[in-house]
């Protein structure tokens, strides 16, 4: 960039010019300024647009990507091939495909997030609304427990303070699952002078005969399975760690 002309070196130049001179430097420096100011501006919109069509290549690519594992579930779910499959194989085909459509589904959902993010009406957006004070449920069962001061003696020695009041806070606690073995006695009796035969109360009705889980944990099984979508092989990793040996 060319210097800006010193007009110090010419003391015997006239007013109007010297006057004139300024106003353009003025105006020169001001256009300068707008363009910098305009150039900037539409870098910033560039970037914006190349922000833009980045997620929405990505998005496309992740809509694609699930609706190919859609429609491997349901080709493996319904095709011919399925019916001769095992059982137990489909079972877990289809958990892992179900896995893997989650999984699609949460990374839609985060890039659809982000792309809601980067827009720019900050300014039309509703101001938000002030947060109400967090409450626990009434209806989850309470433990007290009261910390007593080391001694409640007054040091004037007039006896023991009184309670004048109380500060309460509440916190949420988490009691962890816990297996436990149902062991089923049945005690035989019988004549004690053998004139009689042998008495012994009849087996109680399982719904799975000779097999161990209850019919509580068959259905936590089945809770966790279809509504919270864990599938079974991750529940025998759990059953795992606490040292119950399912399949």
């Amino acid at each position: 960039m060319s210097q800006s002309l010193d007009l110090s070196q010419f003391p015997d130049l006239p007013p109007e010019v010297v006057k004139a001179f300024a106003a353009q430097k003025a105006a020169l420096d001001a256009a300068q300024f707008e363009a910098k100011v305009e150039r900037a501006a539409r870098q910033h919109e560039q970037a914006v647009v190349a922000e833009k069509e980045a997620f929405i290549t990505e998005l496309k690519a992740l809509i694609e990507k699930l609706e190919g594992q859609v429609q491997d579930y349901r080709r493996t779910k319904f095709g011919p091939k399925s019916e001769k499959l095992d059982p137990a194989q489909l079972e877990l085909a289809l958990e892992d495909l179900e896995t893997a459509i989650a999984e699609t589904q949460a990374q839609i959902a985060a890039v659809e997030d982000r792309i809601a993010a980067s827009e720019p009406d900050t300014e039309k957006r509703k101001p938000r609304a002030c947060r109400k004070a967090r409450a626990l449920p009434e209806s989850l069962p309470r433990a007290l427990r009261v910390v007593e001061p080391e001694s409640i003696a007054c040091p004037c020695g007039c006896g023991d303070m009184v309670k004048i009041g109380e500060d309460r806070t509440e916190r949420l606690d988490y009691i962890p699952a816990r297996y436990q073995v149902i062991v089923t006695i049945r005690p035989k009796y019988a004549c004690p002078k053998g004139r009689a035969g042998v008495v012994q109360a009849k087996a109680p009705a399982h719904l799975l005969e000779g097999s161990w889980p209850t019919e509580a944990l068959l259905a936590q099984i089945a809770v966790s399975k279809h509504s919270e979508h864990m599938p079974l092989n991750r529940q025998a990793m759990v059953m795992a760690r606490h040292g119950v040996p399912i399949d």
